[in-house]
């Protein structure tokens, strides 16, 4: 089986609900999903289950022990993409090719500061209307940035 060509981390993910729903964004749109611990959730929990509906036992995530491990394992993953409010480039403007990785923080904090230093070019935001929203669904804005990619590169 070939290596996938893009990927979805999710850093330090909270909320159950919304790391099922990335799950099954990654699984139809064919993106493999990472886990950084520590997570705020089992994975046997009953509730990432059901966000994941009946594909859970499909998803097969990486979880990585931690941050340092990811990040030595992201440069074989391919070009990081840090989804962020506070980026100036929008997803639609980036140069999406593959292998690409999305990385998303966690739902509280957002990504670690260290790595949207490290990665300044490659934060990205999705264009919203200005106003009470401060920034979209952990989930939904990962479901948006596996379909932008998806409709530049599609799958066989």
């Amino acid at each position: 089986m070939a290596a996938p060509d893009l990927h979805v981390a999710l850093i330090w993910p909270e909320i159950p609900w919304n790391t099922g729903n990335t799950a099954r964004s990654c699984l139809a749109f064919g993106a493999q999903l990472h886990l950084v611990a520590p997570l705020g959730f089992s994975l046997e929990a009953s509730a990432v289950k059901r966000a994941g509906l009946d594909y859970w036992e499909h998803v097969h995530p990486v979880v990585h022990r931690d941050l340092d491990a990811f990040l030595a394992a992201l440069p074989a993953l391919g070009t990081p993409w840090l989804l962020t409010a506070e980026a100036e480039r929008t997803l639609h403007d980036a140069p999406l090719a593959a292998p690409s990785v999305f990385l998303l923080g966690c739902e509280s904090a957002g990504l670690p500061r260290q790595i949207r230093d490290r990665h300044r070019e490659q934060c990205l935001r999705i264009p919203q209307a200005h106003g009470v929203v401060r920034s979209l669904n952990q989930s939904t804005a990962a479901a948006i940035a596996l379909a932008e990619f998806r409709r530049r590169h599609p799958l066989p």
